[in-house]
C-alpha cells in the first residue's frame, strides 16, 4: 500500500516527466511531500501564469507534457490563459490542480471553484481524481490525449483527501505508438494534381515543425524545384536561407509574399490548420489547396481544400516525392522575382542608425549575433511582425512565437522553459513593455534557476501593436500611453543584469556582451515603430502590383 500521491508521482515518473512547474498550496501539501524524494524537479515559480507557459514551451520543444501544478480556486483560474495557449498552439500540457476534500467539507465553498467544468473548454481532457485507484488509468490517459494530434492541454483535480488516502493499484505501461501511414490513393491523387499545376507552391505549417517533417520537404523542393513558403509557427523547418524559400505569413494581405501566394493556382498545404491565423484565403473558383496533415481539415469560409492526405506528415511528404515527376509547364519566374523583392525589402532598414532604433535593425543585428542553433522567444506585439518576416530561422524551433492564442506575457516564461530544456544553446526573449511587465516576476525564477539568458525589453513606452493598429483606422491617439520603470534597476533588484541602450551600435555590442557572459541579462532598448505604416502598408503595396 502507498499514498495515492506517491502513485500519482511514480506514475508521473513512468510517463518520463522531469519538471513539474508550479505553486503548491494547502491543498497540495501530500504531492509536495511525495515530489520531495521524487528525480522530478520542482521549478517553483512566481505565478501560475509563469508556470503554465513553461510547461507548455516544455511541451512544444519536447513533444512530450509538460506539467504545471496549482492549488485550488484563484491558483487553478490563473492557469486558464496557459491553457488555451497550449490548446490553440498545440503544445501537450499538463494540469495538476488541488481541491478541497471531496467526501468531507471542511470550510463550506470558500475558494470553491468548478475547475473541471472551467476547463473543459479549454482542454482536450479533464477529470477530478475521485479514488486513488483511478490515478494510473487517468494519468496514462491524460498523457495520451495530450500528445496525440492535435497535441493539447489536459487537467487533473486532485483532492486533499484523495491524495492522503492509500492505494495499491500499479502503473500503467507506456506503449510505443506508431503514426498510421497516407493512403496510397490519395497519395497518388496529390501527385496528380501537383503534376497538373501551372505554378504550384508548398506551405509549411506548425504541425511541420512538431514531428521534424525537415528532411522529406527539402528532398520534395530540390527533386521538383517548387518555391515554398512558412506560417509564423512554422518557421525553421526548412533552412530559410534555401534560393527557394518566399518567406514567413505574417501578413494578410499586401506583402510581396501574398501577391505570390494570390497568383499561384495550387497550394500544398503541410502542417497546417485553421487555429493559427490564415496565411491565405480561399475563393469558391479559385486555387486548388491539398491538405497534408494528420487529421481532416476544418472547413471555415477561407479554407476548404481539395484534397485531405492524411497520415504521419513525413511518410506523406515522402511518398509524394518518390512518386512525382517534375514538370516542364510548372512555372517558377513570377515566384523567383516575389523572392528577390522580399530580399531587397526585408533588408532595407538592417543598417539603419537612427535611434530610438528601428525593429528591423534590432532583427538584423540579432540574427548576426545569434548561432545557427540559438533561440529566441517572442512575447506579443508589433515587433513580431518584424521577427517572423525579417529574422530567418536555419533550424526548426529557433524562433518561438504564438500565432495561435497571440497572448502577451509568455515570451519570458518561455525563454526560460527553452534554456531549462537546452542548457547549452544561446537563448533570447523578446518582449515588448507591455508584454513583459505581464510576467516580469520571473526574473527572479530565472536568476534563483541559474539559468544564462537575455532578456530584450523593447521600449515605446505603450500598447505599441494596438496603437498601430488605432492610428491605421483612422482613430485619434487615445488610451494606449504609460510610464514604464526603471528596467536597469529592475532587473538588478531580482539579480540580474540590466543594460540601457543609447544607441544601435551600444545595442549591438551589448547584445554581444550578454550572450557571452552568465547570468540573466535585461537589455532596455528603445524602439521606434513610427515608419510600420509606411513600410508595411504602401512601400510593398505599390510596388508589388508592378510585378508581373
Amino acid at each position: 500500500m502507498k499514498k495515492a500521491s506517491d502513485l500519482f508521482v511514480e506514475a508521473l515518473e513512468n510517463e518520463g516527466v522531469e519538471y513539474i512547474f508550479g505553486i503548491p498550496g494547502e491543498e497540495n501539501l501530500d504531492m509536495l511531500d511525495s515530489l520531495k524524494n521524487s528525480k522530478i524537479k520542482l521549478i517553483l515559480t512566481r505565478h501560475e501564469q509563469g508556470a503554465g507557459f513553461m510547461a507548455a514551451t516544455y511541451g512544444r520543444l519536447t513533444g512530450n507534457p509538460g506539467i504545471c501544478m496549482s492549488t485550488l480556486g484563484p491558483g487553478a483560474t490563473n492557469l486558464v490563459t496557459p491553457a488555451a495557449y497550449a490548446q490553440l498552439g498545440a503544445m501537450p500540457m499538463m494540469m495538476i490542480t488541488g481541491q478541497k476534500p471531496i467526501k468531507k467539507s471542511k470550510q463550506g465553498q470558500f475558494q470553491i471553484v468548478d475547475i473541471v467544468q472551467m476547463m473543459k473548454p479549454l482542454t482536450k481532457f479533464t477529470r477530478q481524481v475521485v479514488s486513488g485507484n483511478n490515478i494510473p488509468s487517468l494519468i496514462r490517459e491524460s498523457f495520451r490525449q495530450a500528445t496525440k494530434e492535435r497535441p493539447g492541454a489536459v487537467h487533473l483535480e486532485l483532492p486533499e483527501d484523495v491524495a492522503a488516502e492509500m492505494t495499491d493499484e500499479p502503473i500503467f505501461n507506456v506503449p510505443t505508438l506508431r503514426r498510421p501511414a497516407p493512403d496510397q490513393k490519395a497519395i497518388k491523387q496529390a501527385i496528380e494534381m501537383i503534376e497538373a499545376s501551372k505554378m504550384p507552391l508548398i506551405l509549411i505549417g506548425a504541425g511541420a515543425n512538431r514531428k521534424r517533417t525537415g528532411n522529406a520537404l527539402l528532398k520534395l523542393i530540390e527533386k521538383t524545384g517548387i518555391y515554398f513558403f512558412n506560417t509564423q509557427m512554422g518557421k525553421g523547418v526548412i533552412d530559410e536561407r534555401h534560393d527557394h524559400h518566399l518567406g514567413t505569413a505574417a501578413l494578410s494581405s499586401n506583402d510581396y509574399l501574398h501577391y505570390a501566394i494570390d497568383k499561384s493556382d495550387l497550394i500544398i498545404n503541410v502542417g497546417h490548420d485553421v487555429i493559427e491565423k490564415p496565411p491565405f484565403f480561399m475563393e469558391h473558383g479559385g486555387k486548388k489547396v491539398i491538405h497534408v496533415n494528420f487529421f481532416s481539415a476544418e472547413v471555415d469560409q477561407v479554407y476548404f481544400p481539395d484534397l485531405d492526405v492524411l497520415g504521419d506528415i513525413a511518410a506523406s511528404v515522402w511518398d509524394i516525392m518518390e512518386g512525382i515527376t517534375p514538370q516542364d509547364h510548372w512555372d517558377f519566374r513570377f515566384f523567383s522575382k516575389v523572392d528577390d523583392e522580399v530580399e531587397a525589402h526585408v533588408s532595407k532598414y538592417f543598417e539603419d542608425t537612427r535611434f530610438p532604433i528601428l525593429p528591423q535593425r534590432v532583427v538584423n543585428e540579432m540574427r548576426k549575433l545569434m548561432p545557427d542553433d540559438g533561440i529566441v522567444t517572442l512575447d506579443n506585439g508589433v515587433y513580431k511582425i518584424w521577427f517572423a518576416r525579417n529574422y530567418k530561422c536555419y533550424q526548426p524551433n529557433t524562433m518561438l512565437l504564438d500565432n495561435a492564442l497571440a497572448t502577451m506575457g509568455a515570451g519570458l516564461p518561455s525563454g526560460m522553459a527553452a534554456k531549462l530544456i537546452n542548457p547549452d544553446k544561446k537563448v533570447v526573449a523578446v518582449c515588448g513593455d507591455g508584454g513583459f511587465m505581464m510576467n516580469s516576476q520571473e526574473l527572479e525564477t530565472a536568476v534563483r534557476l541559474g539559468l544564462n539568458m537575455v532578456v530584450i525589453v523593447l521600449n515605446d513606452s505603450a500598447y505599441g501593436m494596438i496603437k498601430w493598429k488605432q492610428e491605421g483606422m483612422g482613430f485619434d491617439n487615445f488610451g494606449l500611453d504609460y510610464v514604464n520603470p526603471d528596467f536597469v534597476k529592475y532587473a538588478e533588484s531580482y539579480g540580474a543584469h540590466g543594460h540601457r541602450i543609447t544607441s544601435c551600435q551600444d545595442f549591438t555590442d551589448t547584445l554581444d556582451k550578454c550572450l557571452n557572459t552568465d547570468g540573466v541579462h535585461l537589455i532596455d532598448c528603445p524602439v521606434d515603430y513610427s515608419l510600420n505604416h509606411a513600410i508595411l502598408n504602401v512601400g510593398i503595396k505599390e510596388k508589388a502590383k508592378d510585378l508581373k
